[in-house]
């Protein structure tokens, strides 16, 4: 029986299902983290900009840099070089314990960016509107800003999942569990093409998964 005839037969599912959910456990648990640093990270970077109500151009610049330098290097050179920090916060640089911290530090300057450019669209006339009434600035973020940029951030955060998904599989070159691992252990290290090709399938699927749910929760709210 040749190689062709046995297509399918290396796949072992019960493999499969765990590193799918071990996938979805790296992309949920981060990007729980990366939301909650990300905005908040994006709304010091907003406030503190030019011409905005906690004008500080030292603060944005260095805040600004630091995000910068972190999107700019490849999430796999990022994944290597903090390792030592990784096994300080989690004990470990492998497994799920070992790719979160990665994932967080990757995504949370890129979703920060978004939302950031989603505050900027935000019309200056309800935030002028909001401190002629006496608004506070924090009444100003939380009940002007945010709602009014709501489907930008929607979108930010639909984004940013799509992206961790692909730096989940990333993970796997350094032992990240996952779909990416089993990849690359099995896919590629012992040229098994099925089992390649149901992880790429997989992958797909919950990209497409995670970007049907984000547009449908834009267009909801965009009716409102």
């Amino acid at each position: 029986m040749n190689e062709e005839e046995k297509f399918g037969s290396n796949i072992r599912w019960e493999e499969v299902w765990q590193a799918t959910q071990d996938t979805m456990t790296m992309m949920l648990v981060s990007m729980i983290f990366t939301v909650i640093l990300g905005l908040a990270l994006g709304v010091i970077l907003f406030l503190t900009s030019r011409k905005q109500l906690l004008q500080q151009p030292i603060i944005y610049m260095v805040l600004s840099f630091i995000v910068n330098v972190l999107r700019s290097v490849p999430f796999v050179i990022l994944l290597i070089s903090i390792i030592p920090f990784t096994k300080w916060v989690t004990g470990t640089s492998l497994g799920v314990e070992g790719a979160i911290p990665p994932l967080i530090v990757a995504a949370t300057p890129f979703f920060a960016r978004l939302v950031e450019t989603s505050l900027r669209e935000v019309d200056k006339g309800v935030i002028e509107a909001a401190q002629a009434m006496g608004a506070s600035k924090l009444d100003i973020v939380y009940r002007v800003l945010l709602p009014e940029a709501k489907l930008g951030l929607l979108a930010a955060t639909t984004i940013t999942a799509v992206t961790l998904v692909s730096y989940t599989a990333m993970s796997g070159i350094v032992g990240g569990g996952g779909l990416g691992d089993l990849a690359l252990r099995y896919g590629y290290q012992r040229f098994q093409t099925d089992v390649m090709l149901i992880t790429v399938v997989l992958l797909i699927i919950l990209v497409q998964l995670l970007q049907t749910a984000g547009d449908l929760l834009v267009r909801r709210y965009s009716r409102k």
